[in-house]
């Protein structure tokens, strides 16, 4: 009966969580950025660090885990082991690990039973922390760290020393005479349906939480498949275009996002490109790419605002176990994928990369 349902309700299932999972308002969203920006800058330590930073150091940018208590309704069980062998690449590489919010799944679950089923994780996100080479950011979903009583004992208890989480942070780094800041926050602000809306976590804790259990739909699809942005992806986009020698990183909406477009749009402005230098094997090439992934009937990008600086870290909780992020080091930026291959190994991929240099405002 269970795959049965699963046939004739994944794509309403999908769709409905695509349409009502996410309801930015664009004045809240932007207003919520510029408040928490403004706060980082004068008040550092309050609300966030502000973080400056050499090109020798290197950061990596994961979000949105959603670790759950490994029943059907968990997304981040199929990605665990991904994320597992990432963390000790990092850690070996001598990466500061900025988690970026929802790494817990706490709208759905109570935090006893995600800790015990997720010590293997919380083990290697606290070596970060002993290297002083971590900082946790609070997403809607994992809010309970930012306003319970009990979060700062809990978070000792489970990293074994003092931990703050933040609402966001900021990155300093000079390049060329010019300062580049690389704001870093979960997202949810200005979300209606996620910004403390306490019906939305009444109707995913009492209807979808059990539905999901029971028909076990992830409806993150996956991460090679990219469509067009969100709407708050947009809006997030947009508001980074009005900023100088800034950079905007958030998490939230689960697409992975660099220089401000999808995989599908980049495919789009390549093909553009190729068709302005008459490149017929290129032009077949992307056409047969962006034709595996376009949803019919969505319209050719608009690139006419298009400016390249917001990037969004997707998520570690792809159907198909995948997890994206992003990578600071070197003096670049990068969205890298670790997928599993034909063994079933993890390996990392850099999917996208640009200089930090070529993103500073002219």
């Amino acid at each position: 009966m269970r795959l049965f349902l699963q046939r004739i309700l994944r794509k309403p299932v999908t769709k409905l969580a695509d349409k009502y999972g996410s309801r930015p308002n664009r004045k809240r969203v932007q207003r919520a950025l510029n408040k928490l920006y403004r706060s980082l800058i004068k008040y550092p330590g309050k609300k966030g660090l502000l973080v400056p930073f050499e090109t020798a150091q290197s950061f990596i940018i994961f979000s949105d885990q959603h670790k759950g208590v490994k029943d059907g309704s968990d997304l981040f069980f199929k990605a665990e082991k991904n994320y597992l062998v990432a963390l000790d690449y990092y850690s070996r590489q001598n990466f500061c690990y900025i988690n970026l919010g929802d790494s817990e799944e706490l709208w759905e679950n109570s935090l006893a039973p995600v800790l015990n089923k997720n010590a293997a994780s919380f083990a290697a996100e606290k070596r970060f922390l002993r290297k002083k080479a971590f900082i946790k950011i609070f997403g809607n979903h994992d809010l309970y760290w930012d306003n319970d009583p009990l979060a700062a004992f809990n978070l000792e208890k489970t990293y074994g020393e003092k931990l703050k989480v933040y609402e966001g942070c900021i990155l300093q780094i000079n390049t060329d005479g010019q300062q580049l800041h690389i704001f870093l926050t979960h997202g949810h602000q200005g979300d209606l349906q996620s910004d403390g809306n306490w019906f939305s976590k009444w109707f995913i804790s009492n209807i979808w939480a059990p539905l999901q259990t029971y028909l076990q739909i992830n409806v993150n699809t996956p991460a090679n498949n990219d469509q067009l942005k969100t709407a708050h992806n947009s809006i997030m986009a947009d508001w980074s275009a009005g900023q100088k020698n800034m950079l905007l990183i958030t998490g939230h909406t689960h697409q992975p996002v660099f220089k401000s477009l999808t995989h599908l749009e980049s495919l789009y402005r390549q093909l553009n490109q190729a068709k302005a230098a008459n490149q017929t094997d290129v032009i077949l090439q992307i056409t047969q790419q962006i034709n595996q992934r376009i949803i019919k009937g969505d319209p050719e990008p608009d690139f006419t605002h298009y400016q390249p600086y917001y990037f969004n870290s997707g998520c570690c909780c792809f159907s198909d176990g995948d997890i994206t992020g992003i990578e600071i080091s070197g003096g670049q930026i990068r969205l890298i994928r670790w997928k599993y291959n034909a063994r079933q190994a993890p390996e990392r991929t850099v999917l996208e990369e640009a200089s930090l240099k070529s993103l500073t405002s002219v």
